[in-house]
């Protein structure tokens, strides 16, 4: 990295302005944030068949989720009673318990491949549960969604702490022995997202994200901070090939 010309960012100045403004003048090479990239594909109509709200629950695919942890989500989805589409990886899959039968009135069980945005981009999903990898983050951003974080691993929990202390735009899910991806019982994330589509501080986080997420789009129009940094990036380049 030392060695390089600088490190395209998928993220935006808006969002990123401490550590941007600091990297590039402590640390280096330079830094330049061009996202996020998930807005530069074509903008998608958003879906308004709004219904019941709906919380979005997703580890992704690498996620090492023991068959206890999943058995106490299992548990909390079935008595919370929220409406939720459930996103499960292979490895997170286990037997037939009669779950999903239990459930089948108010769940999705997804157990393939799914267009993350498009799902985040539907008018009823009021909520994310994420292991808040980047993308996930930018793309709930995007989309104008709440984060409820749950770190699974590498630098998850750095980003975690950033949606939750830094920008606000989500609560974290707390664990049984106060690490960052311990161990979460049922009850702990009934009270958490309970909170988050039906509570007061609910409501603010969603306030706050809307915000964030216009200023993401703000960032790749046209004399935006993004677009303005990939046009000083380009023309950097053609400098450096003279």
């Amino acid at each position: 990295m030392a060695k390089s010309n600088g490190i395209i960012v998928n993220g935006f100045y808006e969002l990123e302005s401490v550590y941007a403004d600091y990297w590039n003048r402590k640390m280096g090479p330079k830094a330049w944030c061009v996202g996020p990239l998930c807005l530069a594909a074509p903008p998608q109509k958003k879906k308004q068949e709004e219904g019941k709200p709906v919380l979005y629950v997703a580890f992704g695919s690498q996620a090492d989720i023991s068959r206890e942890q999943i058995k106490q989500i299992k548990t909390w989805l079935e008595k919370s009673g929220v409406n939720f589409l459930w996103v499960v990886g292979k490895n997170q899959v286990e037997d037939d318990d009669g779950f999903e039968y239990r459930v089948k009135d108010r769940e999705m069980l997804v157990k393939e491949w799914v267009h993350q945005r498009e799902i985040l981009e539907h008018s009823s999903v009021q909520g994310f549960l994420s292991h808040c990898r980047w993308n996930s983050i930018m793309e709930s951003i995007c989309a104008k969604v709440s984060i409820l974080a749950r770190p699974m691993m590498a630098e998850q929990p750095l980003n975690a702490k950033m949606v939750v202390e830094d920008i606000g735009i989500g609560l974290r899910v707390e664990t049984s022995d106060g690490s960052m991806n311990g161990f979460v019982k049922w009850e702990k994330l009934e009270k958490v997202v309970k909170e988050l589509m039906e509570g007061e501080m609910g409501k603010e986080l969603r306030k706050k994200v809307k915000r964030v997420g216009g200023a993401a789009a703000e960032a790749v129009a046209e004399g935006g901070s993004s677009w303005n940094a990939l046009n000083e990036l380009i023309n950097e380049l053609h400098a450096g090939r003279d």
